[in-house]
């Protein structure tokens, strides 16, 4: 079985996701405060944390800022139904989806399955494959990403996005294409998700954020990986 852990003070909530979800192959650990869960990660090391926003103590958005310090484990944040500003701040902390309460447990299920089956997506091929397009390396075989020598720690979307633009580099794609090669039908209601992703992306590859070299913006179409003959 899968581990998963769950950050929630709402223990009914987590019975019941603990009752729909492990006839479905996943064991759910529970931790009800922010201090607790950051612990369980540590201690459990799961394959997946569903995180809430509204916590005792610390909230999510620290939680999950805090569990990037020192783990790229997917996390799922709950947020708040029709609360946008949760989602973005939730994206820009490191969450790799987001799902607002309250939610189906099928809804739930399907997203885990999703975000999982991108996780470890380049463990099913065969043969690892490299990009190296100008100071960036992406590897495929062991999920890692280097610029200029220097190792770079992608969330998991973060780094499926990447690779999808930096397997097309020169090209433009449009956040439609983004999102249908990701699988992101979890964002296909806000597309900002792909902007908040790539912002975050750019803080960790570029040079200078703010004036992209590598991942630059094509203005009323979507994004693009410069080529190194493209300039910069």
């Amino acid at each position: 079985m899968k581990t998963l852990l769950m950050i929630d003070d709402d223990e009914k909530l987590l019975q019941l996701v603990q009752e729909y979800l492990e006839p479905n192959g996943y064991r759910v650990h529970g931790a009800h405060e922010g201090h607790e869960g950051l612990s369980m990660v540590r201690r459990l090391g799961p394959e997946l944390v569903i995180l809430d926003i509204m916590l005792p103590g610390i909230d999510g958005f620290e939680v999950c800022s805090r569990i990037r310090a020192f783990s790229q484990v997917p996390v799922l944040m709950l947020t708040a139904k029709g609360e946008d500003t949760d989602r973005i701040v939730g994206l820009e902390m490191g969450a790799d989806d987001y799902l607002p309460k309250p939610f189906n447990p099928r809804e739930l299920l399907a997203r885990i399955r999703a975000i999982l089956r991108r996780a470890g997506g380049a463990q099913e091929q065969e043969v690892p494959r490299r990009f190296e397009v100008g100071p960036l390396m992406l590897d495929l075989g062991s999920r890692t990403v280097c610029v200029g020598g220097r190792d770079v720690e992608l969330t998991t979307a973060e780094f499926d996005l990447l690779h999808a633009l930096v397997a097309a580099a020169g090209q433009v794609l449009s956040r439609d294409q983004l999102m249908q090669q990701l699988h992101a039908t979890a964002w296909a209601s806000y597309d900002r998700s792909i902007d908040v992703h790539i912002s975050r992306i750019r803080h960790k590859i570029e040079e200078e954020p703010r004036r992209p070299q590598l991942l630059k913006t094509v203005r009323g179409v979507g994004y693009q990986f410069v080529l190194p003959e493209s300039g910069a």
